[in-house]
């Protein structure tokens, strides 16, 4: 059992981290105008540049989670990034439904620091190590 999730458990993990940003990301390419209205509305300048880089940050970050290619690179970049969308857009201070969204981006980062300590494991398409690591 233990190998098993030792070969598997790291590729099922990745997915799971990294489904809800690919979703994401693509909802907000179809969803564009809205999206950037929204981030405007948080008073957001330029929410057209920062929306793209939203996107990929979200949707190519993700992928590359997933498929184990740069993960680390990509793990970082994504727990730097719900940084300020926690404070932003999820506020703990504003009501119960803000307090789960922060709370869950607080457990989302956990996995990404992970990702960004052990890489992305076995059955990956990219061996990432940590810099100054062989």
């Amino acid at each position: 059992m233990c190998k098993l999730l030792q070969q598997y458990g790291p590729l099922i993990g990745r997915f799971l981290l990294s489904v809800i940003f690919i979703i994401a990301g693509a909802k907000k390419i179809f969803g564009f105008a809205g999206t950037a209205g929204y981030m405007a509305s948080k008073g957001l300048p330029m929410s057209e540049v920062l929306l793209v880089l939203t996107i990929i940050i979200e949707l190519g970050g993700g992928l590359m989670i997933l498929l184990g290619w740069k993960a680390r690179g990509a793990a970082t970049a994504i727990f730097l990034f719900l940084i300020p969308v926690s404070v932003i857009f999820h506020p703990v201070w504003a009501d119960a439904a803000e307090f789960n969204s922060f709370f869950k981006n607080l457990a989302i980062m956990g996995g990404m620091m992970y990702i960004m300590v052990y890489g992305s494991g076995p059955l990956s398409l990219g061996r990432d190590h940590c810099p100054g690591n062989k």
